[in-house]
């Protein structure tokens, strides 16, 4: 006779060898004591948990010479037909071959007649969610009103694809994933009677790899069996599976946390030298330090983890060691890499990549703990008024070494200033830069090695700036890069600017302004293209159109007031303005009124709180953005109890 692997000779016979589905058991027991058995039951859950044999043993303790009665005989002739796959009044029906409406037909025919010689006829059909639609409505009938001999049995992985009105014809009993410890416990006593002696290691692997069912983790047994002697150890498991084992996993992901990068690297290649699959490495990954989160969050996490005694010292040991910020943010990243790493023809290195961008949050600082120290600070600060920023005056030099405290350096007034705070300051690095120094763009132009005497600036003119802050994104409102955006000359900030220096300015970034116009309004940008020159004059920029039609969208008043304000965000100037065809006129004119966003940015980098951020973040007003759009109503300063909120948009 040929060999019976492992998962058909351990099969359940009776209703007490069912594993892990006691309140199904006993809800089928107990209708069989009571006579309250439906006439159609359905049994659903995931591959290997006991669908298709509890139905087999409902079926031979209905129909047992003892019965009906809470558990079959398997001693009578019924019972060992049903067993031995022999009984003419037990009908299987495999409903992804059978599926459709002419084999349902045919079914219904049989069904009229009365059982062989067993007290019920009964009709099992595996995988009942592969029948087709038509399949379905001619059972309609039948199963809602069958005859008194006859119960119908249902089994299927996927409940969802069967329709509602079978499903309201039928009791459902939904089989659940078996647990590690009822698993761990079946497979050692299984191990034990095949004469096997298995490391508690080994059956932990198996069960994991199992998935909580059944019949996988039998097969996966029964290999094993044949891989090994009579002594089964863990690493026959890892190297019969190609897994990998949890010492190198909880080794990688401690090195990630420690942000030692070699030892990463070391243990990357171990892995790949061992042929293990990356892809399934990464899952192993995620899994571990989801463990440790849990060991971080959990009083008891032994009650939601599938470890044992010694593993879950070890999560809990790591999980002490680092913050839930810094565990999140790692779990986040690699959780994004995934499909990368699943999907790229060269895993190794996207894995790579993902390591390297991990090892970055090993030292994350939570952002409450950033903000409570900053509103400390400001509470301090704002009864009183700062001390003047600039001496009389100041100096400017090409280097200047990074110290603790905060250097004032005057900056021409281009340095359009906007902090850049990364989206997530969790998942982000703060980090002090070699040099604390801004350099005014007049003194970086003249090329001289030496140290540089700059020209005495107003106070009022200057942009107090401290040590860089250094961030990875952009704002995130805007497509155009700020070395895009127009340079504002140093002497803007007391003399107006010439008629030619505007009309090259602004001629020379009209490109540029029509794309970042494109990235928010598509359709003001598509009339602004035909434009066929444009001109400033102090405060009034000219658009010029061969045709009138060319601008008629652009004299809509909203449009007016949309473009005005995307002339103010990108060249922070205040203009106004107007279209020009062949045969119009020009406009009055003021110099001046187009400094006005000049002395904007300037007072918001001279603000008492700004200064105080520079101060806290040791970091470098780099961009100040002026316009509606980055308007915020704010309390004013004199208010000591107010409470003052980070701004991500300025």
């Amino acid at each position: 006779m040929s060999y019976l692997v492992l998962a058909r000779k351990s099969r359940p016979q009776t209703f007490a060898e069912i594993v892990g589905q006691k309140p199904i058991v006993r809800t089928l027991q107990n209708a069989l004591s009571q006579n309250r058995v439906p006439h159609a039951l359905i049994f659903s859950g995931i591959r290997g948990t006991g669908k298709t044999t509890l139905a087999r043993i409902m079926a031979k303790a209905l129909n047992c010479e003892q019965g009906p009665a809470t558990e079959p005989c398997n001693t009578c002739r019924s019972c060992r037909e049903i067993t031995g796959g022999a009984s003419i009044d037990l009908q299987e029906v495999d409903g992804a071959s059978n599926r459709g409406i002419q084999e349902i037909r045919e079914l219904k025919e049989k069904i009229r007649f009365l059982p062989t010689h067993s007290r019920f006829k009964i009709i099992l059909i595996d995988e009942v969610h592969m029948l087709t639609a038509e399949a379905f409505n001619a059972l309609l009938k039948t199963l809602e009103e069958p005859p008194n001999h006859v119960y119908f049995m249902f089994a299927t992985t996927e409940l969802h694809k069967v329709p509602v009105t079978i499903l309201s014809r039928c009791q459902r009993y939904e089989l659940k994933r078996l647990d590690h410890h009822e698993l761990t416990t079946h497979f050692s006593r299984l191990a034990a009677s095949e004469g096997f002696e298995i490391e508690p290691e080994a059956v932990d692997m198996i069960v994991r790899e199992s998935g909580g069912s059944v019949r996988d983790g039998l097969s996966l047994l029964d290999q094993i069996f044949s891989y090994s002697g009579r002594q089964i150890q863990a690493q026959d498991v890892v190297e019969m599976l190609g897994l990998v084992s949890h010492q190198l996993v909880s080794k990688l992901g401690t090195a990630l946390l420690q942000g030692d990068l070699a030892a990463v690297y070391r243990q990357l290649d171990t892995l790949y030298q061992h042929g293990s699959d990356l892809r399934r490495f990464v899952n192993d990954l995620l899994t571990w330090l989801r463990s440790v989160i849990v060991c971080k969050v959990s009083p008891n996490p032994g009650q939601l983890l599938e470890a044992t005694d010694n593993e879950l010292i070890e999560l809990t040991k790591t999980a002490d060691s680092y913050s839930l910020p810094t565990l999140t943010a790692l779990f986040d990243l690699l959780l994004e890499n995934l499909e990368n790493i699943t999907r790229s023809q060269q895993p190794r290195l996207a894995l790579e990549l993902a390591f390297i961008r991990a090892v970055q949050f090993h030292d994350v600082v939570p952002v409450s703990e950033l903000m409570a120290q900053f509103d400390r600070i400001a509470a301090d600060m704002l009864p009183g008024q700062p001390a003047p920023l600039l001496s009389a005056d100041p100096q400017v030099h090409k280097t200047t070494p990074a110290t603790g405290t905060a250097q004032q350096v005057p900056v021409a007034e281009d340095a359009s200033v906007s902090p850049k705070v990364p989206e997530n300051i969790e998942t982000r690095k703060i980090v002090a830069p070699a040099s604390s120094a801004a350099i005014d763009h007049t003194v970086q132009d003249a090329g001289s090695t030496e140290e540089t005497q700059a020209p005495p600036v107003d106070r009022q003119a200057s942009l107090p700036l401290t040590s860089t802050f250094h961030t990875d994104e952009a704002p995130a409102d805007t497509d155009i890069s700020t070395q895009s955006l127009p340079a504002t000359p140093a002497t803007e900030a007391t003399n107006p600017p010439t008629p030619s220096a505007e009309r090259k300015r602004i001629r020379q970034h009209w490109g540029a302004f029509v794309k970042y116009v494109h990235s928010r309004q598509p359709w003001i940008a598509a009339a602004l293209q035909v434009a066929d020159a444009v001109d400033q004059q102090g405060e009034v920029l000219t658009i010029h159109f061969t045709d009138s039609i060319d601008c008629t969208l652009l004299k809509q008043p909203k449009i007016i007031e949309a473009l005005t304000a995307s002339v103010l965000d990108f060249f922070q100037e205040n203009l106004r303005i107007q279209f020009e065809v062949p045969g119009s006129t020009a406009c009055a004119l003021d110099p001046n009124s187009h400094l006005a966003p000049l002395q904007e940015r300037r007072a918001l980098a001279n603000d008492p709180l700004v200064l105080t951020a520079l101060d806290v973040f040791t970091g470098q007003v780099e961009e100040i953005r002026v316009g509606k759009r980055y308007l915020k109503t704010t309390t004013p300063v004199d208010q000591t109890d107010t409470e003052h909120e980070p701004d991500n948009d300025d």
